[in-house]
């Protein structure tokens, strides 16, 4: 425990910092030669300072950019407290954070007296289509696009250290609600498609995927998915729709109810009625 976050060093030159007060969401410096990479930040001032404070103060590195893996708020609102970062991100993530970041910011400011102090800062470097490539003194970085938790998700191969920071793409279950589910799926598959190169995982929420863990843990999520579809559209079938939705509990699906401390539970019925949604759609006659 560190402040109010964990702070874990999993390779030589990378630090995952994980909150305390939201959902375990993460972020990550990258130490090059040259300076720090941060990717993403955490939900509250106070939390992104620690993070700030002991990059700069305690290793003496100096913060050269921000990679912002998609626009919502737990992921960048600490942007604003490095101000001399250059900010990347894909243009989908610019564009979103302009829109809808911006009436998501001004409402929190207005409800939680701690984000009044928090600017909007939008990228002043992006990408469009397939990927981006940052090299910094000895580390080279690639992103690519892998939309599905958010139509603007990137994940970020730290290539030397081989570790694969995949934001939001790979949390403790997939959560699509706010994307899609096929892309959620195909990003999925080219992430395990990708695995020869790196050895570690780190979610956007949760705990490191450690060597060893990699694979296990994309079937897992594979699984899920797979699990999730073939429930939701037996139930659709079934004499009372409704009645056999709610009974698709998340354990059905292959997953604990316990992961997140139990935030889960709720994603996963989230999951099972957006899908159900856009299944209805489908069977529906053209």
């Amino acid at each position: 425990m560190w402040g109010e976050m964990q702070r874990e060093r999993i390779t030589d030159d990378i630090y995952v910092f994980t909150s305390e007060l939201y959902a375990q969401v993460t972020a990550s410096a990258i130490l090059t030669s040259k300076g720090a990479v941060l990717f993403d930040t955490l939900i509250y001032p106070e939390e992104t300072r620690l993070i700030k404070r002991f990059i700069e103060g305690r290793l003496g590195a100096q913060v050269r950019y921000i990679i912002n893996s998609h626009f919502h708020a737990d992921h960048t609102t600490g942007t604003c407290f490095f101000e001399g970062a250059t900010v990347i991100s894909h243009a989908r993530c610019r564009a979103l954070l302009d829109e809808r970041g911006r009436a998501s910011l001004e409402h929190a400011r207005t409800n939680s007296p701690e984000m009044r102090e928090v600017e909007l800062v939008l990228p002043q470097i992006v990408f469009d289509g397939g990927g981006l490539t940052l090299y910094l003194g000895n580390k080279t970085l690639q992103l690519w696009l892998s939309p599905g938790h958010s139509s603007d998700s990137i994940v970020c191969l730290a290539k030397e250290d081989r570790v694969l920071l995949a934001a939001d793409t790979v949390i403790p279950i997939p959560y699509f609600v706010d994307g899609s589910y096929d892309d959620t799926l195909a990003s999925l598959n080219q992430i395990r498609r990708r695995t020869n190169e790196f050895e570690t995982i780190v979610q956007g929420h949760g705990e490191v995927v450690l060597p060893g863990e990699v694979e296990e843990k994309l079937e897992s999520d594979l699984h899920y998915m797979t699990a999730i579809r073939e429930s939701v559209d037996a139930a659709l079938t079934a004499r009372s729709p409704e009645q056999a939705l709610e009974v698709i509990d998340i354990e059905s699906c292959g997953k604990s109810r316990i992961l997140l401390n139990g935030t889960v539970q709720r994603l996963h019925r989230q999951n099972v009625m957006a899908l159900a949604s856009l299944r209805r759609e489908s069977m529906q006659p053209q």
